[in-house]
């Protein structure tokens, strides 16, 4: 889900996450030396959207935003989805048969961690949630069978009081299926997004999209808060790895595939039909881009940049006809991106003619300058149409309603806001669908996990790993060999699966919660055995008989959001043990592949000079013999796949992430986004320096938040 920060994916979680909610104080507004006298052509460009907001009291910080932002500057969008006379005209009927009651309760989202089907009954919500570690129960390894009752149980009470002349409106449920349906036991969990990057296959990506929405309606739920089109420019950031590039291209290519998959391609049949489910193009805008790489951080590029590089991903999702944005935590400038009407309004509704609804992130509200998570007409008026009240509906529900009936809030922003939620509920048949128990998809569980979609995953996994070295031409093995496979994440499939998996951080998972996936080490075990070799998995490293190789799988513990943030890219600081590892087996004369699983690139000089080959691996996801497939040849020497993945990010020098000029020329690069060996060149990497080049103090911050000795 969401957003930048998420602080709080439900109220127990609230003090456990207190600390990253520290957020960077709001930076000075900057002048941008660019469309100065664009200003007064930007009420024609806004158009409608700008209109349902006119008259209304400004945000805080929208004068301010104004002044900034020049939307005649931002290319026009010709969405994917027309608005349709015959929507439009449903949507008028059912709001004329609406209270202000009921249309407030459409802009409220509540988490299933705070709210019953029995409170759906009295406050007529639009939506409903399961955030994080939220599921059934409060059970996290819920069975599939147990979310599609809650659907089930939910939906029948939003329904509930319908008549002919007041027909019920169905809730949406949303959730965050961000590689994969990773909430539920036995479904494909896929690469993360940094993964399909290097990948550089926008067909693999639509299929991935197709077969994620394919499993999530199996459990009757609508909408994943899903893709994010963030172009990450610090990887520092701790959501690096929802990022598909640093390149905004890719970015906007990739965009466009993840919304046709998960939605079905816009204008034609399959467009939100069965097995298809609501996308969510997220975090807008600039979520990439924050100052050092902190989350919810304050991004202070220029208008240009902000256009053109963090805006490249909505442009092609709204082509596509992706139904939902969500706004980010972070900052422009200093002005909450919850709160800027210029960018909400102006530009994505008004300039780019984005006819869905905007979903706020988890109790964003509480971050805004004059509002509690409780109340918050300022976000609204600024443009946001759904607000993610998790744990703070009621209140806010309460509130909302005041100020409509106060007229603090206008009506025609209100029925705005509706009008695109019921818009959205419309295009996506929820309207005309049964009970979740009834529709195509609802229960067919032989298709979570489906061998159809494992192999998409597999193929997934094998085209995005990215060969950094090969000396000697070590790769690919021979599989008769005595294999030595050792280090923490060898034979741990939570660890490749990393963070938004199963629960919210994916720090607790054991293989057991992934049935029918395969770790790294039984994909190895698999191919050695069936050629004649023997495999030993010892995670320390230690063994007894002379292995011909060792594989060394390590890397960054599971994580997400804040939690993942660092002070610098320098692995071992945070993870000195690796490294001693590879060093000793190179010092016993055993040639080391290191299989590396990360969120980000990271400053590994040490690593890859105890290396004979290295692989960068991201986060792999369910499918480990994926990694099998690349390691070993044939018995007769020839290689059954080649590396084909190619970064997406540029790979640091130094312990700092790389730096970007203005016209998006890279410094500081290792290896440049590009990069990649195939098993055929014969290139050797030399001895790097293994001088992290970064302050000491910056480095002791990061053992300290790994609770780590200094060195």
């Amino acid at each position: 889900m969401g957003g930048t920060d998420s602080s709080h994916r439900s109220t127990g979680r609230w003090a456990r996450r207190a600390p990253i909610r520290i957020l960077l104080a709001c930076a000075a507004a900057l002048a941008i030396a660019e469309g100065a006298g664009a200003a007064s052509a930007a009420a024609t460009a806004a158009a409608p959207a700008a209109a349902a907001t006119a008259g209304a009291a400004a945000p805080g910080s929208a004068t301010a935003a104004a002044s900034l932002i020049h939307p005649a500057l931002w290319p026009e969008v010709t969405p994917g989805i027309r608005l349709d006379p015959k929507v439009e005209q449903r949507v008028d009927r059912l709001l004329a048969t609406m209270t202000w009651e009921e249309k407030v309760g459409q802009l409220v989202q509540a988490d299933i961690g705070s709210i019953t089907p029995d409170d759906l009954r009295r406050y007529k919500l639009g939506s409903i949630l399961a955030g994080g570690s939220s599921a059934p129960g409060g059970n996290v390894r819920s069975p599939a069978a147990s979310w599609l009752a809650l659907a089930e149980a939910y939906y029948r009470a939003s329904m509930a009081g319908a008549s002919p002349l007041h027909p019920a409106i169905p809730i949406l449920f949303g959730i965050d299926a961000v590689h994969g349906d990773g909430h539920i036991p036995g479904a494909t969990i896929f690469p993360h997004n940094i993964g399909l990057g290097a990948a550089h296959d926008p067909r693999l990506v639509e299929q991935i999209g197709r077969a994620t929405a394919e499993e999530v309606a199996v459990t009757g739920l609508d909408w994943t808060f899903a893709p994010t089109v963030a172009v990450v420019r610090d990887t520092r950031w701790g959501r690096t790895y929802e990022s598909y590039s640093e390149d905004p291209a890719l970015v906007a290519e990739y965009a466009r595939a993840m919304v046709s998959g998960l939605q079905g391609r816009v204008g034609t049949p399959a467009f939100m039909g069965a097995g298809h489910i609501i996308a969510t193009a997220k975090h807008f805008l600039g979520d990439g881009g924050t100052f050092e790489g902190r989350n919810a951080g304050d991004n202070r590029s220029d208008e240009r940049t902000l256009r053109d590089v963090h805006g490249a991903g909505y442009r092609t999702a709204i082509e596509a006809g992706v139904l939902t944005v969500m706004a980010s935590y972070s900052s422009w400038h200093g002005i909450k991106m919850h709160a800027n009407h210029a960018l909400l309004t102006d530009v994505l509704k008004g300039r780019w003619h984005f006819p869905g609804f905007v979903v706020s992130d988890w109790d964003a509200q509480a971050q805004i300058p004059g509002c509690t998570k409780f109340d918050c007409p300022q976000e609204l008026l600024a443009g946001v149409d759904l607000y993610m009240a998790a744990d703070s509906w009621r209140q806010l529900y309460a509130n909302l309603l005041r100020e409509v009936q106060s007229g603090r809030i206008p009506q025609r922003r209100l029925d705005d806001a509706v009008r695109r939620i019921l818009r959205v509920k419309i295009l996506a048949g929820l309207l005309d669908e049964p009970d979740p128990r009834e529709r195509p998809d609802a229960g067919q569980y032989w298709r979570l996990g489906s061998p159809e979609h494992r192999a998409i995953a597999r193929r997934a996994v094998r085209e995005s790993l990215v060969l950094l070295k090969n000396n000697g031409r070590l790769l690919p093995l021979a599989p008769r060999e005595r294999v030595l496979v050792a280090g923490a994440g060898a034979n741990d499939i939570g660890m490749q699966c990393g963070g938004w998996t199963v629960d919210w951080q994916g720090a607790h998972n054991t293989n057991a919660d992934f049935r029918g996936g395969t770790s790294i080490f039984a994909g190895i075990r698999a191919a050695v055995v069936a050629a004649g070799g023997t495999a030993v998995l010892s995670p320390d490293g230690h063994f007894t008989e002379r292995p011909d190789v060792a594989i060394v799988v390590f890397g960054e513990r599971p994580y997400a959001e804040g939690f993942g943030d660092r002070s610098t890219l320098d692995f071992s600081a945070q993870n000195p043990a690796p490294l001693q590892l590879l060093r000793r087996l190179r010092a016993a004369g055993v040639p080391v592949v290191s299989v590396f699983l990360s969120g980000r690139p990271m400053w590994v000089n040490p690593e890859l000079n105890a290396s004979s080959a290295f692989i960068a691996a991201w986060l792999p996801g369910s499918e480990g013999e994926g990694i099998a497939d690349l390691l070993f040849g044939r018995s007769g020497g020839a290689a059954r796949y080649d590396f084909t993945g190619r970064l997406s990010f540029s790979w640091p020098a130094t312990a700092l992430p790389v730096t970007f000029t203005a016209s998006g020329k890279v410094s500081g690069a290792l290896f440049p986004r590009g990069f990649g060996l195939s098993l055929g060149e014969r290139r050797e990497l030399p001895q790097l320096s293994e001088d992290p080049h970064v302050a000491a103090a910056l480095l002791a911050r990061d053992r300290r938040r790994a609770r780590l000795p200094g060195p």
